[in-house]
């Protein structure tokens, strides 16, 4: 069954909550997939560029950054599709995470995740790979 059927593209304001309640800095860096699912407060800061592929679910109160001041690192995000991130969970500058991968909640995401994981924790580390069930589960999801 599809999650939404009735699916539109949000209407993304600069730097104010969208109807769904999650914020988007440099908008104009923010490219948005098909059929995405963005939980309440989550912060996106897209000053070098964040692609959120098709399919995608991010939980609630997340925070993705494209730069960091602490660290001095920046670099573009991407969630390839299908991916999942939990609430709570911090993605870095620079990182890559891989189709059908898993975030668990409360991870702090510093370092590519490939694709078809499951990996949580602070620092993320990968758990196992999706078994194969597992992966059929979500990507019927979308012919659904």
């Amino acid at each position: 069954m599809m999650r939404f059927s009735d699916w539109t593209y949000p209407e993304i304001p600069e730097g104010k909550p969208t109807i769904y309640q999650w914020i988007v800095k440099h908008k104009d860096k923010f490219k948005l997939g098909f059929m995405t699912d963005i939980g309440a407060f989550t912060y996106i800061n897209a000053q070098y560029g964040v692609i959120i592929e098709d399919y995608v679910q991010i939980g609630s109160h997340c925070s993705i950054f494209t730069v960091s001041t602490i660290d001095n690192k920046k670099g573009e995000v991407r969630l390839m599709k299908r991916s999942r991130v939990g609430s709570h969970s911090v993605i870095m500058p620079g990182v890559t995470i891989g189709e059908d991968s898993i975030i668990g909640a409360f991870s702090f995401v510093n370092s590519d995740i490939p694709p078809g994981v499951l990996a949580y924790g602070i620092p993320v580390r990968i758990v196992r790979s999706l078994t194969s069930r597992e992966l059929s589960c979500h990507t019927n999801e979308e012919s659904s």
